[in-house]
């Protein structure tokens, strides 16, 4: 007896070694401020070189000439605090595959009864020591670990996804950002004119030479420029504070863009069905789909495998009171009279539906959007088109009102009119480019691959 008990106490001690032991991981103000802190400049040159992506490619990154929307994609690859979050789950999925390969422990039992009344002459303490197994998770453990094995793919592919996302995201913010400058260089230029011309105006009243009818004019149009260089002014600040959220960055710190960034090109698109051509191979989420119902395919195997009635081996070695010791096997099966697994099987069957559907109708998605996309990239090219013909138009017209007006022939409302028209015009003209770029870029992602 004092062997067995020996031999407990060394396998007891055996486990507790090989047990993982608690570390403290305070959510404190240190801990979120260092969290929070974006990596150095010379971290970023670093693994910008060495990124490893299934889109995005390596990059020399250099940000003292400011930063380009390639810069800024990687940058927010790197630096993103809600991926760093994102790519948590893969430690999860990494948890999950461990376990699916771990053998259930066996059970190890012991009992001792010393007899206390009674005619105890002649007796002896008894003792029992069993060793049992449960071998039914070998039935399942290879089908566990497939599934396992393709949910881990599934993340990693769906990361990657997020990834691509916010990397042109970050580049968009980029191109946004240079179309505004254009626009609020445009109004900047247009109302330092008006204020001279209004500062002319008012001389030429004090001499009695123009109406305050041309005053007020005037004081009006310089007023309409003055509310479009805030309102621009407004969204320049929006779409730097985006820029900065997707970049990692501070809200207060102002980041350097490259000069003379040139927008993304539309010249030689790819049409619909070189787009679409082997897309379900390339784009990141429908191949984390395709994984994700890979491995729910495994554990509907695993579920249907699980059938098979639970089956515990073991050996015992026993010694009664008259000293008599026995050693013996036994077993013990489940009867499947009412669990048969078979409402583990309906959901892991119904879940397996849930994702082939899933994908069909991603795919189907995937196809409209790039459709839209293209067709609105060839509407808003039609849009510029026009617009820079009307844009010629009005500068004539503005032209022929100002000669107009000096002559009389024309009132100081129409003239301002057309200015105010011009200008609005010349606008709306980088407006529509900033919406091609914003086109582009969604294409690209729709179509999970840079087209350029």
């Amino acid at each position: 007896m004092i062997r067995e008990l020996y031999l407990l106490t060394a396998i007891a001690l055996g486990i507790l070694e090989g047990c993982a032991t608690y570390h403290r991981m305070p959510l404190d103000r240190s801990a979120v401020t260092q969290s929070l802190t974006p990596p150095s400049m010379e971290t970023v040159r670093v693994e910008a070189k060495a990124i490893k992506h299934p889109i995005l490619k390596p990059l020399n990154f250099d940000d003292r000439n400011g930063l380009s929307p390639d810069e800024a994609a990687i940058l927010a690859v790197l630096a993103n605090p809600t991926l760093r979050a994102i790519r948590d789950q893969r430690g999860i999925v990494a948890a999950q595959l461990l376990q699916a390969g771990i053998l259930p422990n066996p059970q190890l039992s012991f009992n001792l009864a010393k007899p206390t009344g009674g005619s105890t002459q002649g007796t002896v303490t008894a003792f029992g020591f069993g060793l049992n197994w449960d071998i039914t998770s070998l039935i399942t453990r290879s089908t566990e670990i497939d599934a396992a094995r393709a949910q881990a793919t599934s993340i990693d592919l769906d990361v990657a996804w997020q990834e691509w996302q916010v990397a042109q995201g970050a580049k968009l913010h980029v191109y946004r950002l240079v179309f505004l400058k254009k626009q609020l260089a445009t109004a900047r230029e247009e109302e330092k004119g008006l204020q001279k011309n209004l500062e002319a105006v008012k001389r030429a009243v004090d001499i009695g030479d123009m109406t305050v009818i041309e005053l007020a004019a005037a004081e009006a149009t310089l007023q309409r420029t003055h509310l479009s260089v805030l309102t621009i002014e407004q969204q320049q600040e929006q779409e730097r504070l985006a820029l900065n959220k997707s970049l990692g960055l501070p809200p207060e710190q102002v980041i350097l863009l490259q000069q003379d960034i040139d927008p993304p090109s539309t010249q030689a698109l790819p049409s619909l069905m070189e787009i679409m051509e082997g897309i379900e191979k390339r784009r990141l989420d429908l191949l984390a789909l395709k994984m994700g119902y890979q491995s729910q395919e495994a554990r509907l195997r695993a579920a249907i495998l699980a059938q098979f009635p639970r089956i515990n081996i073991g050996f015992s070695e026993s010694r009664d009171n008259t000293n008599i010791v026995s050693t013996g096997f036994g077993i013990t099966i489940d009867l499947p009279f009412f669990d048969r697994n078979q409402g583990h099987i309906a959901i892991e069957r119904a879940t397996r539906t849930k994702l082939f559907d899933e994908y069909i109708a991603r795919l189907f998605e995937t196809k409209a959007e790039v459709a839209r996309i293209l067709e609105d990239i060839r509407s808003i090219k039609k849009q510029i088109e026009a617009n820079q013909k009307s844009i010629l138009a009005s500068k004539n017209l503005v032209q022929i009102s100002y000669k107009g007006l000096l002559e009389g022939n024309v009132d100081v409302l129409s003239y301002y009119n057309a200015r105010s028209e011009l200008i609005a015009k010349q606008i709306d003209i980088l407006k529509l480019k900033q919406n091609l770029a914003d086109l582009i870029i969604a294409l690209e992602i729709a179509a999970g691959r840079y087209l350029r």
